[in-house]
């Protein structure tokens, strides 16, 4: 088995559970961690999961709706992701970077959804 990630994809989304989030919109952080089988041991890229295509693809379902939840967002990401690609299994993180819970300051809040395939 091997293992690709994509730390950090910063996406720009109208999510959120108020009216407000979802106008102005803001950045989110993705981070993937796919599990692949050792075809790309082969060394072509057409045997290989192309991260690039997964990060067009993360972009899609972001730009597809909006979601009032990151649960939602992460779920509906990693779905798509088994999906179209030949992933053992996946895992989907969504950070929201720009959150003020009651006034006070946190790094980020997240939601992680896992999918086998």
């Amino acid at each position: 088995m091997i293992v690709v990630e994509v730390e950090g994809l910063e996406v720009h989304g109208h999510h959120g559970a108020s009216e407000g989030e979802q106008e102005r919109g803001q950045t989110f952080l993705f981070d993937l961690r796919l599990e692949v089988s050792d075809a790309a041991l082969s060394d072509r890229l057409e045997d290989a999961v192309d991260y690039r295509e997964v990060v067009t693809l993360v972009r899609e379902v972001s730009d597809g709706r909006r979601f009032a939840l990151l649960e939602a967002l992460a779920g509906a990401t990693a779905d798509a992701i088994i999906e179209r690609f030949p992933v053992e299994r996946v895992r989907v993180r969504v950070r929201k970077p720009e959150v003020r819970p009651a006034g006070l300051s946190v790094a980020w809040t997240a939601a992680t959804a896992e999918r086998p395939s």
